[in-house]
């Protein structure tokens, strides 16, 4: 029996106040995520209970238990205390998937300061952006990456601390630079956790949007409320459980479900700091025999291409229950994992802005091969109209997914950005910005986006800040960026370039371009593929219609043009 039960008569008798009364948890109480993970975990009885098993690229293995993790994050909150960083400053955490971005979360956390998390492949412009305007006092980061902030750091005033955390101290350090070294810092048994309350702003996740830099979405500490209760029903997490979950915590899943939902369950969890490959992750299951994986559908994907056969080569019986995350999961991945491992992946949906799950398909419930599965217990989610914002009537008609606010999850608030924040609620719902229907069972099934972001791999990618970055290089006049279909990466970056008077498109200057954007933003914002063009779509105002641009390249109907500013 899974631990939702039944799904129907869990939506009949949900309360969020059950779920604060599991986590002994009243109105007005200090609820500290970094504590509720760790200390708490221990004097459940709990401290020796393994909490995470860490494997690095090159195969070394280090184990940590809820009382060694409990001291680590203490020594790292007293360190960061001791800098004179103060509450509700900002720390970015810019590393690879080793144990100090785990634990210097929860540090972070502990003293009272804003963890802004930021995926380690990230290139200077990227980094520089959201660094500038989250105005972070700190970055905590490794030698390999320190590089890239040392060539913004003038630029950054606010940024006082530079701190790396594999500096063993034998060159000099630079201007702002500090080193600390987790393992051998005077270990700190009590802490004085900072007394945050539900309010209290705990983690700054930055998200792309189709226009203007990039938005951090403002989480507070009270969104454990529904990550505890997510990661319990939805990944059906027991004491028993060896759990893996293969996102980087740069990203929200990673945050979400690769530390406070397990933890604060009391669950072990493994991670593995190296690159995909199919081999590796099987050989990884099988080793720590993982029992509970979350993953992404592109991951997923890639797993098919390497064939069944591969998979017969390793003992996975351990495996009981796989989710997966970030995009859509088509039809074909769920029948194919269901025929390859005995187990179908279950599909989940929810965003930055979402903090936790919000429509899945649960542990007992039907799958329906292609579909999101329907809301979480305590979660009002509808299809509405994409003009009045009223729900759909008619099953099967597309709408915008959109949610009453409320949950305790929710964010709540853009970064300096009330406006666009505001923009995101109408009709007393908030709009997801996905495009979905829904059938006559009530699951979901996703349509699409309803702007112009593209999801690359599970990660959305903001066409602004590419086509800006474009502009920056000596050949390019104007550009406009697009997904462009994958069959593995759901979609990838596509970019439609006019160049200068003097420059010629050709391969070479195309990979010239592509290099550019890679070690100035991130793999991710690359471009798979550019197409020079003598002039981009426009409206009369002077606007590059992506729209047509995309329409081209997905095969869809153009729609309108009469606002083109080569009509006649």
């Amino acid at each position: 029996m899974s631990n939702i039960g039944s799904y129907e008569e869990k939506v009949k008798n949900f309360k969020w106040d059950d779920c604060e009364a599991e986590l002994g948890y009243k109105k007005g109480d200090i609820i500290n995520i970094g504590e509720y993970c760790t200390d708490r975990i221990c004097r459940m009885g709990k401290g020796e209970k393994p909490a995470l098993f860490w494997q690095g690229y090159t195969g070394e293995i280090k184990k940590y238990t809820f009382n060694r993790m409990r001291v680590l994050t203490n020594t790292i909150a007293r360190y960061l205390k001791d800098l004179g960083i103060k509450e509700g400053e900002r720390v970015c955490l810019f590393l690879d998937k080793v144990p100090e971005l785990y634990f210097g979360f929860l540090g972070i956390l502990k003293m009272g300061a804003i963890a802004q998390p930021l995926f380690s492949a990230f290139g200077g412009e990227s980094l520089f952006t959201r660094l500038e305007d989250a105005e972070a006092t700190a970055i905590i980061t490794q030698k390999k990456h320190v590089g890239k902030v040392r060539k913004i750091l003038n630029d950054l005033p606010r940024l006082k601390h530079v701190i790396i955390v594999d500096d063993d101290g034998s060159k000099p350090l630079r201007q702002r630079e500090t080193a600390f070294s987790m393992e051998t810092a005077a270990s700190v048994e009590d802490f004085e956790i900072f007394p945050s309350t539900a309010e209290t702003p705990s983690v700054l996740h930055y998200t792309s949007g189709t226009t203007g830099k990039p938005k951090g979405a403002q989480h507070v500490h009270y969104s454990l409320i529904s990550q505890y209760i997510t990661a319990k029903y939805v990944l059906d997490l027991t004491d028993e459980d060896i759990y893996w979950c293969t996102a980087d915590p740069g990203w929200v899943t990673g945050t979400s479900y690769g530390i406070i939902g397990p933890w604060s369950n009391g669950i072990t969890q493994c991670v593995l700091d190296s690159g995909f490959r199919a081999d590796t992750w099987y050989q990884f299951i099988e080793d720590h025999k993982i029992t509970t994986w979350y993953s992404a559908p592109t991951a997923i994907r890639s797993l098919m291409r390497e064939g069944k056969e591969l998979v017969q080569q390793y003992d996975l019986s351990s495996l009981r229950h796989m989710c997966s995350v970030g995009e859509p999961l088509n039809a074909e991945a769920v029948i194919w994992s269901g025929e390859t491992f005995g187990l179908s992946f279950h599909d989940t949906f929810w965003q930055t802005e979402t903090g936790s799950i919000m429509i899945c398909n649960y542990p007992g419930m039907k799958i329906k091969p292609g579909s999101m599965g329907k809301p979480f217990p305590g979660i009002t989610a509808d299809v509405v109209d994409m003009k009045t914002y009223e729900p759909v009537k008619k099953s099967g008609t597309v709408g915008l997914i959109a949610i009453i606010p409320g949950w305790p999850s929710m964010f709540r608030s853009y970064w300096k950005n009330e406006e666009v924040y505001r923009s995101k609620f109408r009709n007393g719902w908030y709009i997801c910005g996905d495009r979905a229907s829904i059938d006559e069972d009530g699951y979901f099934w996703f349509v699409g986006r309803d702007d112009d972001v593209i999801n690359t791999g599970g990660h959305l990618v903001g066409p602004f800040e590419i086509e800006s970055a474009l502009l920056e290089h000596e050949a390019v006049a104007e550009s406009a960026c697009v997904g462009k279909p994958d069959p593995v990466n759901m979609e990838v970056v596509k970019a439609f370039i006019a160049l200068k008077p003097g420059y010629k498109g050709s391969d070479e200057l195309e990979l010239k371009i592509m290099n550019f954007i890679r070690k100035k933003l991130s793999p991710l914002a690359m471009p798979q593929e550019i197409e020079f063009m003598d002039s981009l779509p426009k409206t009369r105002s002077g606007k590059i219609m992506r729209r047509l641009l995309r329409a081209k390249e997905w095969g869809e109907e153009i729609g309108d043009t009469s606002t083109l500013e080569d009509n006649e």
